[in-house]
């Protein structure tokens, strides 16, 4: 499987300003020390826990790139799972050039 993330959180993930991600699954998609292509280089995957729909805060959302809670869902949640996993990774540059 792995992780893809929307275009305008990518450049912010490869500089290191993006560390977390909420994501709607049935089941985690990504495991701890994964590493998941992303531009030049990979996401690594440092911790990933289930959460409940009330630990998504506005900190939380701006952590992750949006400007608020409703931003964030309306990227985030889309299918049909009410599962939210809080994947945290580290961003590690490669050598090769990029890739969309």
């Amino acid at each position: 499987m792995g992780i893809s993330f929307t275009q305008r959180l990518r450049q912010p993930i490869m500089d290191g300003e993006i560390t977390l991600s909420v994501r709607f699954w049935h089941a985690p998609r990504v495991k701890v020390g994964g590493r998941y292509p992303l531009g030049p280089g990979a996401v690594v995957v440092t911790a990933i826990r289930e959460i409940t729909l009330s630990d998504i805060t506005q900190r939380l959302a701006q952590q992750n790139g949006f400007l608020g809670v409703v931003d964030m869902l309306k990227i985030a949640r889309h299918g049909s799972s009410d599962c939210i996993f809080l994947v945290e990774f580290a961003y590690e540059p490669g050598d090769d050039p990029p890739v969309d």
